[in-house]
């Protein structure tokens, strides 16, 4: 398994990413051709194509709450375990002071800076983006969604 980092740390599903989504969009084109060449079926076609899409998006909204939904309160227990470990200390009051998007982006910092990033992220307002750049030593996470 390749060494995670900022720059591959990015996960593609591909029966969903590289099947499911391109054949929906073959799917898309071919209704939008067929509507544009149909004279007296031209509603059926765009009213299949609406409903195609509807799949597209439903398929797309379902997948990520559920797999998101729980990968984030996994991460933050995970969080809350390893910082109360590191520092003896609990994580709830910092969490009070970060945003959802703060808190996921420290999952990747390891141990040795996991206590201080999160308190630099609270003090200089760190985004999501500045707080992963900021880790020196990637701590992986190749279980997530």
């Amino acid at each position: 398994m390749a060494k995670q980092s900022y720059k591959n740390h990015i996960r593609f599903y591909p029966p969903h990413h590289f099947v499911f989504y391109p054949l929906m969009l073959l799917f898309v084109i071919a209704v939008a051709y067929f509507a544009s060449k149909a004279d007296d079926d031209k509603q059926i076609w765009i009213f299949t194509g609406m409903l195609g899409m509807a799949v597209i998006w439903l398929s797309f909204m379902l997948r990520q709450h559920y797999a998101l939904t729980l990968q984030n309160r996994l991460v933050l227990l995970e969080l809350r375990y390893r910082y109360f470990v590191t520092t003896g200390r609990r994580l709830e009051p910092l969490e009070e002071k970060l945003t959802q998007g703060q808190l996921f982006a420290l999952r990747f910092a390891p141990d040795e800076e996991l206590p201080a990033l999160a308190e630099r992220a609270v003090q200089e307002n760190l985004s999501a983006d500045a707080i992963k750049k900021a880790i020196k030593n990637w701590y992986p996470d190749h279980r997530r969604v």
